[in-house]
């Protein structure tokens, strides 16, 4: 195996997301004199995102376009990933543990026939060796993991491992493959949208996050509000999904989103163990809620007893103040 590291990166919107670059600097960490590869399928103009790659760090970059990528199959994008892997023939590959990493990579190690390390949030080496940190139990417990041989395959968590500063002086080559992307058994005609707009609830910096005690879809308004002048992203408890309050795709949690945020304000929720395990990890976590009582308080790092319709107002307020 060559000395290079294989970077998927991963677009959305024809941008890629945050966790692309996040990536580069996690690879850099498991071996910083390894040729960092970046590679990028798409239909779409990607010189562009290829580029940005090498600005936060890869040193060269593959992309592939073909009709049969411009939406995510995993039949299209393991063909074409694939043929890169076996052209590079590489000691390493990271990819974001994003819906499309968690559904691609596993089907991509098992034609490799290798071991695949995944939700890796910290990458720590003792000089031998490298340890991968991945959260275990629903998070309530950590556990190392070393590859002592063979091909070092992970996906990290978004928003745990920081990237590289852009720097527009780096310069890298840029080449085009060619592949062959057939037998598509699955063609997506169109795609129907009912994440919400904005900041992207798994790499936001600042969550806010609504249970029942919002009351009502109307209850969220005040939460987006607050979040826009945060410039943060909104999420909810299952509890608010299952009432209808907001979409499921809000949803944070064991059987939703697990996210890392430097700041999580919970607002109306109670604290039920399957909501901690997406989002106890978060930098700073602020409670908001009328009951003191409230399990979610046992986690969090300040919390505040009372009407959420009454503070939310206050914190909007104060903060445009401060913002002024």
């Amino acid at each position: 195996m060559s000395d290079k590291i294989l970077v998927i990166g991963e677009a959305r919107d024809g941008e890629l997301r945050n966790v692309s670059y996040e990536a580069i600097a996690a690879a850099k960490k498991i071996k910083a004199d390894s040729e960092i590869v970046g590679v990028i399928c798409s239909n779409d103009d990607i010189e562009s995102q290829a580029q940005e790659m090498i600005y936060y760090g890869a040193d060269r970059v593959v992309t592939i376009k073909h009709e049969n990528l411009k939406t995510y199959t995993p039949e299209g994008f393991g063909q074409a990933l694939m043929r890169v892997i076996n052209d590079e023939s590489p000691s390493g590959i990271v990819m974001g543990h994003t819906s499309i990493g968690k559904d691609l990579t596993p089907k991509i190690a098992s034609k490799l026939e290798t071991g695949l390390v995944s939700d890796a949030v910290e990458i720590e080496s003792d000089g031998d060796n490298v340890q991968f940190i991945r959260p275990i139990y629903s998070g309530k417990a950590f556990e190392k993991k070393i590859i002592t041989s063979g091909l070092t395959f992970v996906t990290i968590r978004p928003n745990n491992i920081p990237m590289l500063k852009r720097d527009e002086s780096r310069s890298g080559d840029v080449n085009s493959k060619d592949v062959d992307v057939t037998d598509i058994r699955t063609i997506i005609k169109d795609v129907i949208r009912k994440a919400s707009e904005g900041v992207d609830l798994s790499e936001a910096n600042v969550i806010i996050a609504g249970g029942r005690g919002v009351k009502s879809a109307d209850g969220f308004k005040p939460l987006y509000e607050l979040a826009d002048v945060l410039g943060g992203a909104v999420g909810a408890s299952r509890g608010a999904c299952d009432a209808d309050y907001c979409d499921y795709s809000l949803q944070i949690g064991q059987t939703g989103k697990v996210v890392t945020p430097d700041l999580y304000i919970a607002v109306g929720i109670s604290g039920a163990i399957q909501h901690l395990a997406g989002m106890s990890n978060s930098k700073v976590i602020v409670a908001i809620n009328k009951d003191a009582e409230a399990n979610i308080f046992n986690v969090a790092d300040y919390g505040i007893v009372g009407d959420l319709f009454e503070i939310i107002p206050l914190l909007i307020e104060e903060i445009k103040k401060i913002k002024q």
